[in-house]
């Protein structure tokens, strides 16, 4: 159902060097790419995920309560995938580990622009 989430930045520059190293890890890349906005994803794959200037030309913000979620294909990909985010001006949200008893198993970090994401798996 979802094609892309597009993420609001104040920076590309540094956003780039942020989605291109986790998109590298998650075997994808940019797939569009256009003066002022980036996005990464596979065509014909799964969501996709872009970074932009807000369009009204005002300050990106965060959206209280809003988080994109990378799937990743195991755990040891979640672990490297929270490591590149915050070796790449990311911070910490949550270390990877367990969540519940249903064998999901998750990461969580903000973007350099404090946007929430987190990697992976259902168990």
């Amino acid at each position: 159902m979802i094609g892309y989430v597009t993420l609001g930045t104040n920076d590309l520059e540094r956003g780039a060097k942020f989605y291109d190293a986790i998109a590298k890890e998650l075997g994808t890349g940019r797939m569009m790419e256009w003066p002022g906005a980036i996005a990464w994803g596979t065509p014909g794959g799964g969501a996709g995920i872009g970074l932009t200037a807000p369009f009204d030309g005002k300050a990106a913000t965060v959206g209280n309560g809003v988080m994109v979620a990378l799937e990743c294909k195991d755990k040891d990909q979640i672990h490297r995938v929270y490591e590149i985010a915050l070796a790449h001006g990311g911070s910490c949200e949550g270390k990877p580990g367990p969540r519940g008893d249903g064998g999901f198993y998750a990461a969580y970090f903000r973007d350099p622009d404090g946007n929430k994401l987190n990697a992976f798996i259902m168990g």
